[in-house]
């Protein structure tokens, strides 16, 4: 029997003794948008609308509830909801017994983007070729978000789902800069927070503990762009085994980008707009202090967060309760590769017991 089947076992026997949503139950979507005040420095005191999807088994009341933070480019919907089968994260954990929301915070997908994005200008000068006539000068040059407005946006978003649901604490999950993100949030609000889980989590232990004053210049550009090319190029640069990926997996995963990107689908063959997002509060100091059952994953392959960052986090954090899986075959995009059920598994794990096969502190490796 191998690895996989094991977890899926284990996974079985758990999701079963915790009230799983049975096999033929029926998933139900429903898209909200959340009005927050915004602290972000393009758009202060202004109301921004958050899109969030909801995933939960039909017919089901009363569920523990996690939310999904996405990272610094793809938005929440495409990062954990893609409509391919068996790809998405968040209905696997719905599947589970969970009421599942994903997030797209201030400047990305379907929440409100800053006016500042409007502007290709805004874009790196070595990014502008194909987007603009000529290369021009930025009309904006300080940061459009922050690290601090998105805790700003992810605590008024907890806070309306904690209202929404008649729940006390919420269970995080996120990925890449989503560590920062919901790290930093439950290190602000700790007994609202049950659980975490985090893919890939960018974390730096020599960074910033709180926010600089004044803000950094932008000068190297507000924000970015990322065009299928480009999104392809930096898959393949992960890859380390035969068949981590499918080509046409990827094709549909920028075409949802695109679609939840209208005004960057017009931009030359069709980009994914991002803010430039400097980040703070996901260092050595800061997670000391972190006690949250944590469950961290990294992708032997991955060229974006490398391993030794996430195993440096699993070193420093807190948490008397926390697990790192070493996931081979896999990149910085592990939940859409070949891997991606043993994350889903062990999130499911996690989220339900606070244990991944039976331990709660420990390195396990799968995959390989």
């Amino acid at each position: 029997m191998n690895l996989r089947t094991i977890l899926g076992a284990l996974v079985a026997l758990t999701t079963a003794a915790c009230g799983t949503a049975p096999p033929s139950a029926t998933m139900q979507t429903t898209e909200h948008r959340v009005s927050v005040n915004s602290t972000a420095p393009s758009m202060p005191g202004q109301t921004a609308q958050i899109y969030l999807r909801e995933v939960q088994p039909s017919g089901t009341t009363r569920l523990p509830v996690v939310v999904f933070i996405h990272g610094a480019g793809t938005p929440g919907e495409v990062s954990f909801d893609s409509a391919m089968p068996d790809y998405s994260w968040i209905n696997e954990v719905a599947r589970a017994g969970f009421d599942v929301f994903s997030v797209s915070l201030t400047g990305y997908g379907r929440s409100t983007r800053p006016a500042p994005m409007a502007d290709p200008c805004n874009i790196s000068k070595p990014q502008q070729a194909g987007y603009v006539p000529a290369p021009c000068e930025a009309s904006y040059r300080s940061p459009m978000t922050t690290m601090s407005s998105d805790w700003n946006d992810i605590g008024q978003v907890v806070d309306h789902i904690r209202r929404l649901r008649g729940v006390e604490t919420v269970s995080l999950v996120g990925w890449s800069q989503g560590g920062p993100r919901i790290t930093g949030y439950a290190a602000l609000q700790p007994t609202k927070v049950e659980r975490i889980v985090v893919l890939a989590p960018a974390y730096n232990r020599d960074g910033l503990t709180s926010q600089p004053s004044p803000l950094p210049a932008m000068n190297e550009g507000s924000m970015s762009v990322q065009s299928r090319k480009d999104f392809i190029a930096n898959w393949d640069r992960q890859v380390g085994c035969t068949g981590q990926y499918e080509v046409a997996a990827a094709k549909t995963i920028f075409d949802e980008m695109l679609v939840s990107d209208p005004i960057g689908a017009a931009w030359g063959d069709g980009v994914r707009r991002a803010p430039m997002v400097p980040t703070w509060g996901f260092n050595k100091a800061a997670v000391s202090n972190v006690k949250t059952p944590y469950l961290m994953i990294t992708g032997e392959h991955d060229k974006q967060v490398p391993p030794q960052r996430v195993r440096d986090l699993y070193e420093d954090l807190g948490s008397a309760d926390k697990v790192l899986i070493d996931l081979g075959c896999s990149s910085h995009n592990a939940m859409w590769e070949e891997n991606r059920k043993l994350v889903f598994d062990a999130t499911v794990q996690w989220l339900q017991t606070g244990q991944l096969n039976g331990i709660r502190s420990g390195t396990v490796r799968v995959g390989y």
